[in-house]
């Protein structure tokens, strides 16, 4: 009597890449964590990173090159089983001076930005954050929309020391980017007061 073949259980990274378009999947700590696409005060901050620090130092057309910047990078710190989606991230070139082929990086970036949201910030917090050093991201920032901050953290000798809290407004030039001044104030969109009955 020919015993039953066991259905394929589905790895973590299988699942991964199962997901519906619009979903975006991390695994971290040996978990599934997915979440919807970011909403618009989130991507615009995205979008105005990319701009300045992108063109300063992914490009060098008003700074000083060197780098590679990406927004929502899948960051394999160890390949399809600790994977990562920063909101941004960087490479110095002369430690990636090929990209890879496929959409996994599988090189440690020096450099992550998360922007938090109320379904975010624990998890960019508690979980990300203690993993970005634990493999050795040099930088990292953390962006607050609503609460209009910026926290600019180093690693030192594995942990991270805040070097850096800002908010409101303000032209701002922190680590590892100080060749670039952000408009913090044109980070944060006004807020629409809602129509009385809607």
């Amino acid at each position: 009597m020919t015993q039953p073949v066991p259905a394929h259980q589905p790895t973590l990274y299988e699942a991964l890449e199962a997901l519906p378009e619009g979903v975006v999947g991390e695994i971290l700590n040996g978990q599934l964590h997915t979440q919807p696409r970011p909403a618009i005060p989130h991507a615009h901050v995205a979008a105005r990173f990319d701009r300045s620090i992108g063109r300063s130092y992914g490009d060098g057309i008003d700074g000083p090159g060197g780098w590679w910047i990406f927004p929502e990078p899948e960051v394999h710190f160890v390949r399809d089983v600790e994977v990562a989606v920063p909101d941004l991230a960087g490479w110095r070139r002369e430690r990636m001076p090929i990209l890879p082929t496929d959409h996994r990086v599988e090189v440690v970036p020096d450099w992550v930005c998360e922007i938090l949201s109320p379904s975010t910030t624990r998890k960019d917090r508690e979980t990300k954050m203690p993993l970005y050093a634990q493999y050795g991201v040099r930088h990292a920032w953390l962006v607050d929309p609503a609460k209009h901050t910026l926290e600019v953290y180093q690693l030192d000798a594995g942990a991270w020391v805040e070097i850096g809290r800002f908010a409101d407004a303000g032209q701002v030039a922190a680590p590892p980017f100080e060749a670039v001044s952000i408009d913090l104030e044109g980070l944060w969109l006004l807020q629409q007061p809602r129509l009385v009955g809607r």
